[in-house]
């Protein structure tokens, strides 16, 4: 089942947020390292949980649940408003979504849970006005370049550079939005 997160869920957040950290590709997929994520407070995750659990806020975090209640993946999507600043500092020329946070458990990938949660996620971003939908992703994460292309996802030309790491950077990736979206 997919679903958005709910407040009271923080601890369940975090967890899941952990395991992707501790993720072979990790150092390639997320900015954060276990350490850092593990360092945090409890009330770091509850502020967290709680944005991303509000229908109408600028994120909406989505989840994967299986019948046994176990939480199997995850995608988070932004709002990012024409005229601002990205994390990066690059600007955002149109409202647009941003999905962060991507992971599925090794034992469900591939069996189209990952395009599930992309579903849930582009849905939201549409229902807010987006008018594209991107993602950031290094080049070397190809697990993850894979599903994002044939999930239509392009590149923008685009590059991010990643703080702290002369030389490296990442590419935008973006999906706009066509009359079979909706």
């Amino acid at each position: 089942m997919i679903r958005p997160v709910l407040a009271e869920e923080w601890a369940e957040v975090k967890e899941l947020r952990l395991t992707a950290l501790r993720d072979p590709v990790a150092h390639l997929a997320f900015l954060e390292t276990y350490e850092e994520a593990a360092a945090r407070p409890d009330s770091f995750w509850r502020d967290r949980t709680a944005r991303a659990a509000q229908e109408a806020g600028a994120v909406r975090q989505f989840v994967a649940v299986t019948e046994a209640g176990q939480w199997v993946g995850t995608v988070a999507v932004l709002i990012e408003e024409a005229g601002t600043k990205d994390w990066a500092g690059l600007p955002v020329e149109r409202r647009q979504g941003h999905l962060i946070g991507v992971y599925v458990a090794p034992d469900h990938r591939g069996g189209g849970l990952t395009r599930a949660l992309f579903a849930a996620a582009l849905e939201w971003a549409w229902q807010r006005g987006a008018e594209r939908v991107r993602l950031i992703v290094h080049p070397e994460n190809g697990r993850a370049l894979g599903f994002y292309r044939k999930a239509g996802f392009v590149r923008s030309g685009v590059t991010v550079p990643l703080a702290g790491k002369p030389g490296e950077h990442e590419w935008e990736m973006v999906y706009e939005r066509s009359r079979s979206d909706g």
